[in-house]
This record gives structure tokens, sequence and C-alpha cells, in this order.
């Protein structure tokens, strides 16, 4: 099949094929496991129910994720790139759509209704190009359209989603710079729950929780052989309170943080990752956590 041949999002349908993410992408001197969950978000998890192992670990082609059963998105996803492969699927030729996993029961997912009548975007966690790359289309192919679960989507207003100066402008930057440079990535995306996170009521009343806040840990070897990590924030706390008939007028900020300050606000442990931060002695407190607000994509310090 050509590039310009696809026209449908049809994900593979055989589920126990996916290798899932891969610790040793970077190379096995440079092995990153994915994310460790503390004991109180742990009990939260959704169970994969064919897997083996690592029960609480969805594979898909080139990513995995893990999700979380009381808010039903993503605690977060862990996805390689491969800048050496990539293959280039435009979007022009087919229509989104969103496919539930089987692997867990539908009540543990949102579907549509969540983004019907209002601003709301279904955010890709692994971006659908990141994850494109392969010795054939096909490959590629299969990993694009696994991006396309409602497992991998989380609400982002359109502002914040599409905003190329902010978020999209990282993601951009990380997959152009993995390509550009040939080199490898490993990506990890999510959102923070917080309890109070404000409340939208869908079109069949169901409550569901909209992150305010979203994070992302990259890391890939620089020459000669050192591994580095960035972490980044991005807030559409303004959006969602104005979406919410709130006044609010949005300022959209991106900033790079130390991984560690990612560890605290998520629960999550990178196993070691922050020592690789560079981020280093630049940082400034803002609010109470150190943060480096991003002008421009040339203020990434890795």
């Amino acid at each position: 099949m050509s590039v310009e041949e696809k026209t449908r999002i049809a994900p593979d349908p055989n589920y126990v094929s996916r290798d899932g993410y891969d610790p040793e992408f970077l190379g096995s001197d440079f092995r990153i496991e994915i994310p460790w969950l503390a004991d109180e978000i742990f009990t939260d998890v959704a169970w994969n129910n064919i897997a083996a192992r690592q029960r609480h670990v969805f594979p898909y082609h080139h990513f995995s994720l893990v999700m979380s059963r009381k808010r039903r998105l993503a605690y977060f996803t862990a996805g390689n790139i491969d800048g050496n492969a990539e293959v280039d699927i435009p979007r022009q030729g087919f229509s989104d759509k969103w496919f539930l996993d089987p692997r867990l029961p539908a009540d543990e997912q949102v579907e549509n209704e969540l983004y019907e009548s209002n601003p709301l975007d279904r955010g890709h966690l692994v971006r659908r190009l990141d994850p494109t790359w392969g010795s054939s289309f096909e490959d590629a192919e299969r990993a694009h359209d696994d991006t396309f679960h409602w497992t991998n989507c989380s609400p982002q207003h359109q502002n914040f989603n599409r905003n190329r100066s902010t978020w999209a402008g990282v993601e951009h930057h990380i997959l152009h710079s993995a390509n550009l440079m040939n080199h490898r990535v490993s990506v990890f995306t999510g959102p923070v729950f917080r309890e109070d996170d404000p409340v939208y009521i869908t079109s069949n009343d169901e409550p569901i929780q909209i992150p305010r806040d979203f994070w992302k840990v990259v890391a890939a070897v620089k020459q000669p052989g050192q591994l580095s990590a960035t972490a980044y924030l991005i807030s559409q706390k303004e959006l969602i309170d104005q979406m919410l008939a709130t006044e609010a007028v949005f300022n959209p900020k991106t900033f790079q943080m130390p991984v560690s300050t990612v560890e605290e606000l998520t629960k999550l442990s990178f196993r070691g990752l922050a020592d690789f931060d560079g981020i280093g002695g630049g940082a400034i407190e803002s609010a109470g956590i150190q943060t480096r607000e991003l002008e421009s994509i040339s203020d990434i310090v890795w």
C-alpha cells in the first residue's frame, strides 16, 4: 500500500502482536523503563485483560500506556521515535475515527460524548506522527492507526492543542529534531491529575474531570554517548475555566522544568532519569515549582 492509498483508520485487530514501548530503544547501555506509579495511584490502574505480565500496561505498535480507572484517561504514555526510519503519512485523504480498546471495559474509556458541542479536541497523547516509522509503510501505518484509540485520547481545549507556539511547538520540535539528526528518542506524556480538576458534564450526563495541565519528558542520547533528559509542562486552566463560563484570558506559556518536578506533580518515578536532566542552575522559582519559561524553542536546554 502506498501513502496515497491510505483512506481510513483501521487498527490492527491482533492485539497480542503489539510489542509496545521498548525500554532499550536508545541502546542497551541506556535502558529506560516505563515510569513507576506510587502505591496510592497504582490501586487505580485499569487492567489489560489479555496480558500475561505487566497487566497494568497496554502495549501498542511503538508505544505503551497506563490507564486510570477513576478518570478513564491515561496516566501516561511511553513512546519511541526513530528519526532514521520515519514514514510520512499525511493527514489528507482520511477522516479521524477513534476506537475502543477491547482489552479493557468500555466504561473505563472516555468516548466521543466528552467532545460533542464544545471546544474540546480529541488530544493525542502519543502524537499521530511520532510512532510512524518502521521498515515498511505497513509497519508505520499500524503504529499510526494505534494512536486513534480512545485510551490515547485526552481532552485538550482546541486553542491549547493547536497552538503552534506552545505545546504543539514543543512536540513538533522533538519530532523534527529526531528526524533531522536521525536520532532515536523516547517520549513520555500525560496529564496532571488533581482531585480538584474541573468537572464537565457530557452529552449523556456523565461528569468527567478535565486535566488542567499536561507534561512531557523526553530522553535522547547526545554525542558522545551521553544520556539527556528534558521535561515540560503547559497549562490549559485558563481555557477550561473560560469554557466553563468563568472569565479568563488565555496567555499561553510553555515551561521547561526538572524531571524531578514532574515526578512530584504526577507521583510517577522515572527511575533515575532525573539524574540526566540538563536544566541545571538556570531554573527559577515560579508558583513553588522550578521552571524555565520558553519564549521560543531555542530556549530549550538539553
